[in-house]
């Protein structure tokens, strides 16, 4: 039997969670995340948030990554100044997500960056990021949809040829792209809504979440590479 790759999963940490009897501190990831890695074909582990300097070791014990989606980057990490508009850091988040993407891209690991995790790959890369977009959350806890139009040539273009509508719940978008990305996928509207590395290795982000919908072909292509 051939084995299932693994995929690393990054994840929330909350200070307080509810089940039972319990309110603790909690590593907490929305079961749409690991549900679409096993549908696609592959093994999923959570990464909750740890020292930075672990984050090689922990993928080279991994066979892909995804960045999942989540609270907004602090606008510090790309050299700009907070918008009112702008949620609150999540610091320790920030700084174990960037180095798992640095690290997967440093040992050529396949890896998906979902909403927050594309918008950290492109500020990984040099990039910067729009702190507030109107039109993109249909209402506060709400997932709506739009379309999105593929880029004829690139990766996500192979995957998904075709316009398909996309579960999305985001405020903040990719403005100046990060060194070697290429645009994938765009909105109506003309915001990126897919950004890649062209070639090995295996690098794609998403801006909405593939997890709130029905359409796996994105992380089948991440468990297959």
């Amino acid at each position: 039997m051939t084995a299932r790759p693994l995929i690393g999963v990054s994840t929330y940490l909350e200070s307080g969670a509810r089940w039972g009897v319990w309110e603790l501190e909690a590593a907490l990831l929305p079961s749409g995340y690991p549900r679409l890695v096993q549908r696609a074909g592959g093994l999923a582990a959570m990464l909750p948030p740890d020292d930075p300097e672990r984050a090689a070791a922990a993928v080279a014990r991994l066979d892909g990554v995804v960045i999942a989606g989540g609270p907004d980057v602090d606008p510090s990490r790309y050299g700009a100044e907070r918008s009112e508009r702008t949620g609150p850091p999540a610091h320790l988040r920030d700084a174990w997500e960037l180095a798992l993407i640095r690290a997967a891209l440093a040992s050529g690991t396949p890896l998906l960056g979902i909403c927050r995790g594309m918008q950290l790959l492109n500020v990984a890369l040099g990039g910067t990021l729009v702190q507030h977009l109107d039109g993109h959350v249909a209402e506060v806890g709400v997932f709506g949809r739009h379309p999105v139009k593929p880029v004829p040539g690139t990766r996500y273009g192979d995957i998904a040829p075709e316009p398909v509508s996309v579960p999305t719940y985001h405020h903040q978008a990719v403005d100046r792209l990060g060194d070697g990305l290429t645009v994938s996928a765009y909105a109506e509207d003309g915001t990126v809504e897919a950004v890649e590395l062209p070639g090995p290795p295996w690098v794609l982000g998403v801006q909405w979440h593939p997890e709130m919908g029905e359409d796996v072909r994105v992380v089948q292509a991440l468990v297959r590479a």
